[in-house]
């Protein structure tokens, strides 16, 4: 099986102009883009890493690890994402390796082993993510990091990503989400688990209306982040 579905890619390919516009259908992940890069930076050292991102996009997240010293490889299936990603280094003069493709073709192909891989905002938009999370454990070596994000299927990610994200706030255009594909943090567990993943944290991403502001908190009833770490050869 795929681990990518072709309605989905086609759904961001439709938007991909507006990547790195930070008032676009893309403006959340502007708003969470410093809080994610900080999480990662303060678990990791990043110079001189081997990173992958999965399901880079743009190249939001890619460009910041690769602003933050690391060897980063950014992995997209969508042609027009990753022609806004590499359209985007001549504004910021950084240096990315971009790869149209998905995990299993640099499985195929050999590659890796990476340091770090991230997959942030992915699994709930792939057909089978327990699938993805092994794949990306196959192409990490052995005490490499793992970083995810996703949405959490609670009532109140419905009230909140779907009905007040999608529908009432208009910050993600209609259909951008499916809440009965979001991943209950037990479930993530279980899926890092079953890849020889060593869970070792989950912190919540609570929205503050107040400012527009996103922080790190206990509460993951919506947007969820955390790593694990690939277990080491006996």
């Amino acid at each position: 099986m795929s681990s990518v579905d072709q309605a989905e890619i086609n759904k961001f390919e439709q938007l991909a102009a507006r990547w790195w516009d930070p008032e676009g259908e893309f403006k959340p992940l502007h708003r969470i883009q410093p809080l994610r890069l900080d999480y990662i930076r303060q678990v990791v050292a990043l110079e001189g890493k081997r990173v992958l991102d999965v399901g880079c996009g743009g190249g939001l997240l890619t460009e910041g690890l690769a602003a933050s010293g690391a060897d980063t490889t950014g992995l997209e299936p969508g042609e027009a994402a990753i022609g806004a990603a590499r359209a985007h280094l001549q504004v910021s003069g950084l240096s990315v390796s971009y790869r149209q493709g998905e995990v299993a073709d640099l499985l195929a192909e050999g590659a890796g082993p990476f340091d770090v891989i991230t997959c942030m905002e992915v699994l709930e938009h792939v057909p089978d993510p327990a699938a993805l999370v092994d794949e990306c454990a196959r192409l990490l070596r052995p005490g490499g990091t793992l970083f995810f994000a996703t949405l959490n299927r609670t009532a109140r990610s419905y009230l909140m990503a779907i009905i007040g994200a999608e529908y009432i706030l208009g910050w993600l255009p209609r259909g951008t989400h499916h809440w009965e594909k979001f991943i209950r943090p037990g479930e993530m567990e279980a899926h890092l688990r079953a890849a020889g993943m060593i869970p070792r944290e989950i912190q919540g991403m609570i929205f503050n209306p107040l400012d527009n502001s996103f922080r790190l908190g206990r509460d993951v009833a919506v947007n969820y982040l955390g790593h694990a770490v690939k277990a080491e050869d006996e």
